[in-house]
């Protein structure tokens, strides 16, 4: 009998080994979703991190399915709430992140969290990836403010200097506009690049507890940073800060930045990514670019060093549909790893990766480096923030201020009796 027992316990073992060897050589196949479109500045860092991984693993194949940002929500959305995730997936982390794990969508990466692999990630870029405090996204691409990008020689050319106040900024659209020059491009058909002034105007006129009063319901999205920030808006189309037809014009075909490169547009508040669109689109003119602050409000209580963005940029998190979990979690350990790193910054982008500052030449990373690390406070974007219901209202609402189809009151009482509503007030 002891000797049948040793000998079952051998076979017993040989047939785990042999399953295991088995396991490790069946084709796994993964989908990740995300918004890596071929036009994307990220994606061949992306396609360069896939190609490594599957060659490290020959056994498992990704299949990489980007989607157009303005799209790539609703996709989302739709697929999580018919159990249909794929096996890898973005988001901006926060409430985008959160309402997934909620649902129990996301798989915890917390007991894959090595020191070793923790440690390569800046500590302030991981908040957005917690959810009760418990990890369940990795940033990847970039430490994203919003910038004012100017176009220095059109500046320099009308004897502006880069405005403080507000009412400075007035002084430079009156100039601009006056020589034939749109101040500011803008393509807002979007909603999300129109969102940026909003978002800023409320900062400096109200702070940031403006909109953590109004998330809280300690205050309303009617108060009057909100309302105000909608006038300045308006007063700013009126004075023809941006160009004709603005709502119709698409970010993603690039049709704002087609105003600078062509001297039709001195101006253009957007995400520091857009140096990497320079950088790739019009690299001749690199060093015509240059970016300040969003302008100081007089009386407003906004520190002007304060800047709204994200600290890590986009979240990529395995669902708890994955087919294989263990690989997933390995994709991701390529995808933040210091090869990933390196590419980014030659396209342009601050990872959210430590020992980043060292490895920067370039003057401007430099300086966005710096500004978002003098930054008193970085408010993450409000349709991140808010939860998805808000935050459709939050842009439609801006974009119709934009239209000048509503006035600053009734936009502002819109987003109000909808946080009501979702709120159950």
């Amino acid at each position: 009998m002891k000797k049948f027992s040793i000998l079952s316990l051998a076979l017993l073992m040989v047939f785990s080994l042999f399953s295991v060897t088995v396991m490790a050589q069946d084709e796994v196949n993964l989908t990740l979703w995300d918004i890596r479109t071929a036009s994307d500045q990220v994606t061949p860092a992306l396609q360069d991190a896939i190609e490594r991984f599957e060659a490290d693993n020959p056994n498992v194949n990704i299949e990489h399915v980007p989607t157009q940002n303005d799209n790539y929500k609703t996709k989302l959305r739709t697929a999580m709430s018919a159990d249909n995730a794929p096996d890898l997936f973005m988001t901006w982390g926060s409430a985008s992140l959160e309402r997934y794990v909620d649902a129990d969508k996301v798989y915890s990466l917390e007991s894959h969290m090595t020191e070793d692999w923790e440690s390569n990630f800046m500590p302030a870029a991981m908040d957005l990836g917690r959810v009760n405090g418990e990890l369940y996204g990795v940033p990847v691409t970039n430490v994203s403010p919003a910038l004012v990008w100017y176009r220095t020689d059109l500046f320099e050319e009308y004897g502006l200097e880069v405005p403080e106040t507000y009412e400075e900024l007035k002084n430079v659209v009156k100039t601009f506009k006056e020589n034939g020059i749109t101040p500011f491009a803008l393509a807002n058909k979007n909603k999300w690049t129109g969102s940026m002034y909003f978002m800023y105007l409320v900062d400096r006129i109200g702070g940031p507890e403006a909109l953590q009063q109004a998330i809280s319901r300690k205050g309303a999205f009617n108060d009057k940073p909100f309302i105000e920030a909608g006038r300045r808006i308006q007063e700013l189309v009126e004075m023809g800060a941006f160009p004709d037809g603005v709502n119709g014009l698409d970010e993603d075909a690039g049709q704002s930045r087609t105003l600078l490169y062509t001297d039709r547009a001195a101006m253009y508040l957007m995400g520091s990514w857009a140096y990497s669109s320079f950088k790739n689109e019009a690299p001749d003119m690199l060093d015509q670019f240059s970016f300040f602050n969003f302008p100081a409000v007089e009386s407003g209580k906004g520190d002007p060093s304060n800047l709204v963005g994200t600290p890590g940029d986009n979240y990529y998190s395995v669902s708890t549909k994955a087919a294989n979990k263990e690989a997933a979690v390995e994709f991701l350990k390529y995808l933040t790893d210091s090869k990933m790193g390196e590419e980014l910054i030659n396209i342009g982008n601050i990872p959210p990766f430590t020992g980043v500052a060292e490895k920067i030449d370039d003057p401007i990373m430099k300086k966005i480096y710096n500004s978002s690390q003098e930054a008193n406070h970085i408010q993450l974007w409000y349709d991140q923030t808010l939860p998805l219901e808000l935050a459709q209202v939050h842009l439609n609402t801006t974009q119709a201020l934009f239209g000048m189809e509503i006035t600053p009151e009734e936009a502002a009482n819109q987003m109000e009796e909808a946080a009501q509503e979702y709120y159950g007030e």
